[in-house]
């Protein structure tokens, strides 16, 4: 297909450029995998080219996995989306809100006025927040010395809402409960939960938060984007050994993995012959649960880590359980309706029912929204949707 070398084109100058380190990239209609591209190096400091099968940390991307697995126990009601998730987390049972610091920097904490349920916390609107995004938060770890969510530690979740429950959209730590949850009722650590109910199922082989020795060989490492534009491998790997799985962002895994999760959510819930979730449990993930509330803008508080954040500014962007949802068609041709997330370092992904086509775009460099790598994504994508309209598959 001609749209495909286009790809393959973009995303080869990219890479020769330096632009960018290097990418995996594959899309897939619900039935098969429609384009797969792999280029430039997984560390600039070394020769290995990067291959379809690198293992890159996919962060944030690890959320609408931790998602599907709580949705599996709503099917069987072992979770509520709606009743106070304080009944499985105690934790959870009497949060507090950060309403700033007095006069000598002192936290000011008040109790919620309302409580914290699965469903905020799967759309992010359960008041929690990252320090990314967040200077008073920053600042409260700074006073308080509780380590920060990549640590993996469980005094990292001790962290008090900057909002009541229910009353504003602020991305956050939410998901780490989630996956908590998911441990709580099922009896199982999340690692294994995964493996068992969702990996195995849909041959997610290579998708982990322990990188084994066989992904160690293939793994792609961190590059830090300089002020100047220039790019250097940096030292950077989650916890191997952590407290707690990272529901909301511990996972390492291949392009060729995750395809196979947004396909079976194209798919109504199957994939690998398995059905792991319920077609209307599927269809109800991809509705918009923060009613008239909106994503915003996501402003940047730890610089190296990640640029503001600010996708597609004149569509307004729902929530649904643990994807967004862009409510207008993207300029890439990405359909009303359609399902998206991100990893920190990077890492892309749609799913777009309408149009029956998904994408993932796989890179290792911070900080997050990268500009480069934005035109890598938008550039493949723009391929993928070409590629349909040319061969008239379900074109709009």
């Amino acid at each position: 297909m001609q749209s495909n070398a286009q790809i393959d084109q973009l995303l080869r100058q990219k890479s020769d450029a330096k632009e960018i380190p290097g990418v995996v990239a594959i899309a897939a209609n619900s039935q098969e995998v429609i384009y797969q591209g792999a280029f430039g190096k997984r560390d600039l400091s070394k020769d290995d080219a990067m291959t379809p099968d690198s293992v890159f940390w996919i962060a944030s991307m690890t959320k609408a996995i931790t998602a599907a697995a709580a949705m599996q126990l709503v099917e069987q009601g072992k979770l509520s989306l709606d009743a106070p998730i304080g009944n499985v987390l105690p934790d959870l049972a009497s949060p507090q809100v950060l309403e700033g610091f007095d006069a000598n920097g002192e936290p000011k904490l008040r109790a919620a006025r309302n409580p914290i349920t699965l469903r905020h916390l799967m759309t992010h609107t359960a008041g929690f927040c990252y320090d990314l995004w967040n200077g008073d938060m920053v600042r409260y770890l700074e006073k308080t010395g509780l380590p920060g969510i990549t640590s993996c530690k469980n005094d990292a979740l001790k962290t008090p809402l900057t909002t009541d429950p229910g009353t504003r959209w602020e991305y956050g730590i939410n998901i780490d409960f989630v996956g908590k949850a998911v441990e709580a009722v099922s009896g199982k650590k999340l690692d294994a939960y995964l493996r068992d109910q969702i990996f195995n199922p849909l041959g997610m082989t290579d998708t982990a938060f322990k990188i084994g020795e066989s992904q160690r060989q293939r793994l792609v490492a961190m590059h830090q984007r300089g002020e100047d534009g220039s790019l250097a491998p940096m030292p950077f790997e989650l916890e191997q050994d952590p407290e707690f799985h990272m529901g909301g962002g511990g996972l390492y895994g291949t392009a060729g993995d995750y395809i196979k999760f947004t396909q079976m959510i194209l798919n109504k819930g199957k994939g690998n012959g398995n059905q792991v979730l319920r077609p209307e449990t599927v269809a109800m993930m991809g509705q918009n649960h923060i009613g008239e509330l909106t994503m915003t803008r996501m402003t940047s508080a730890i610089a190296w880590a990640t640029n503001d954040v600010d996708l597609y500014p004149d569509i307004v962007k729902k929530w649904g359980l643990s994807f967004v949802i862009t409510t207008a068609q993207t300029p890439e041709g990405r359909s009303a309706g359609s399902l998206a997330w991100a990893g920190l370092a990077n890492t892309y992904f749609w799913i777009d029912p309408a149009r029956d086509v998904t994408g993932v775009i796989l890179m290792q460099v911070l900080p997050f929204v990268d500009g480069k790598c934005l035109e890598a994504f938008a550039g493949f994508e723009s391929g993928v949707y070409a590629g349909l309209d040319a061969t008239g598959q379900k074109a709009a």
